[in-house]
């Protein structure tokens, strides 16, 4: 049993010497970029986030499996695929996942071993592999650098050959206690600028809209774009 397993067992003081456990003993790696925060994230064992799991998911998964089956889409690229757990209540019928994370890709190429339907492969190298739909999930806004977005945006619209689905904040008003991973971008205003070609045909408010707790609401709205 290691040293934080043990912590947890202890009544009473447990949070208190988790607080220094997690502080001087084994403190946060200071952020060192967008790519790296989820690499080391998902190596140290760490999951997609509040947002993959429980109702929020259920919700983005109603509304994807609703507009796959209604839009009768054949095929389907993720970036930034994470560890899978979204993409388990997912129905589609051919599907190529994306992420910056090794160990997301080894989890999702193991919790999915027995469906030939799905594909996983790292983002570098990426090809030039296009689908009807690509999906961006709770991913712009932990693009720190402008560059990584940029590139990031351009791939996601270029690879589609139909529709973007986006579900994401879509402002830039960043508080400054914001956490070092999350920067809310204004994204749609770079469509507009730089993908003329592409139109939003609807925009989809969150069921459960952010509350202050991550785990039972979201900033992130859908977003979904077509191709003119």
């Amino acid at each position: 049993m290691s040293m934080k397993q043990i912590i947890k067992k202890i009544p009473v003081i447990g949070p208190v010497l988790r607080r220094i456990y997690s502080t001087w003993i084994n403190p946060p790696k200071p952020f060192q970029g967008s790519e790296d925060y989820w690499k080391d994230r998902y190596e140290a064992g760490g999951n997609s986030g509040d947002g993959s799991y429980n109702q929020l998911a259920e919700f983005k998964a109603e509304i994807l499996n609703t507009f796959v089956s209604e839009e009768k889409i054949t095929s389907v690229i993720e970036y930034g695929c994470g560890d899978g757990n979204q993409l388990s209540l997912a129905q589609y019928p051919k599907y190529i996942g994306f992420d910056v994370s090794p160990n997301a890709i080894t989890r999702c190429l193991k919790r999915f071993s027995n469906d030939e339907t799905k594909t996983f492969k790292l983002m570098e190298p990426c090809g030039d592999e296009t689908a009807e739909l690509t999906l961006s999930l709770d991913v712009i806004y932990h693009l720190i650098e402008d560059t990584i977005f940029v590139d990031y945006m351009n791939r996601l619209f270029d690879s589609s050959e139909k529709f973007v689905v986006i579900y994401a904040s879509d402002t830039d008003d960043n508080p400054e206690d914001m956490a070092a991973h999350v920067k809310h971008r204004k994204f749609s205003k770079w469509i507009n600028d730089h993908k003329a070609e592409w139109r939003q045909i609807r925009h989809i408010p969150n069921k459960y809209p952010f509350n202050g707790d991550t785990k039972s609401g979201s900033f992130a709205d859908f977003y979904i774009y077509s191709k003119a």
